[in-house]
């Protein structure tokens, strides 16, 4: 299955776009966000369940290690649905409180090529949301225009912004 990702600025786009994915029949138990976003209410970040999603505070590790040139980037992230457990796998279980190489080698076991795991995971690291979701070939159009009318980023103009030194 293809893996279709988006990220948004802030969580709450993130959260509309998922809504909106379930709303045209993308399984939950094929969506995944993952988040530096504060819980709402709780004073502190956290998992956030989510359909078939695992609880793990932050992940750390990855297969293999940090892909070449990642620091350990200390961020505590919201993560939940079938990237969460992939991102658990790979760190080994492992609930230390930093977000590294787990979230890149999670994307590219998926079929994310590295540059655009590399560029997912920095953009998590600078506050963005990632919303991944495993669909059928013939839903990746729609999937990608979900994304846009949630108010997705475009990931070529913020990689630019990223070069930039923003």
């Amino acid at each position: 299955m293809p893996v279709v990702t988006g990220l948004f600025d802030t969580y709450e786009d993130a959260r509309k776009a998922v809504e909106a994915l379930k709303a045209a029949n993308v399984d939950v138990a094929d969506i995944s966000i993952i988040s530096p976003e504060e819980l709402a209410g709780s004073g502190e970040r956290a998992v956030e369940g989510a359909g078939a999603g695992i609880g793990i505070g932050a992940l750390i590790g990855g297969v293999g290690g940090v892909i070449a040139g990642l620091s350990v980037v200390a961020i505590p992230v919201v993560a939940a649905g079938w990237l969460a457990a992939a991102l658990a796998g790979a760190a080994g279980g492992a609930v230390v409180g930093g977000l590294t190489g787990g979230l890149i080698g999670g994307l590219t076991e998926s079929g994310v090529s590295v540059d655009d795991a590399k560029f997912y995971a920095e953009a998590v690291s600078r506050g963005g949301t990632l919303v991944a979701a495993r669909v059928d070939e013939g839903q990746v159009e729609a999937v990608a225009a979900i994304y846009r009318s949630a108010n997705g980023v475009d990931p070529d103009a913020r990689r630019q912004l990223y070069a930039q030194g923003a």
